[in-house]
């Protein structure tokens, strides 16, 4: 799904954008992960929804 950048709302906000180099920089820096983690767990929960990839990357690496 492509960024709508008109639409700023809630909604907006709770999604990290594949296609979009800073928003993946700002999620790699707040977790502390390489871009390949957060792209791999886009992937690999079929989301990009905020939460749910924070869950799964603080599942993956805090072994």
């Amino acid at each position: 799904m492509a960024d709508n950048k008109n639409k700023k709302g809630k909604q907006d906000r709770n999604q990290v954008s594949g296609s979009e180099n800073y928003e993946i920089q700002y999620f790699k820096e707040k977790m502390g992960v390489s871009s390949q983690a957060v792209t791999g767990a886009m992937r690999a929960t079929g989301s990009n929804d905020r939460k749910v990839l924070e869950d799964y990357l603080k599942k993956r690496h805090s072994k």
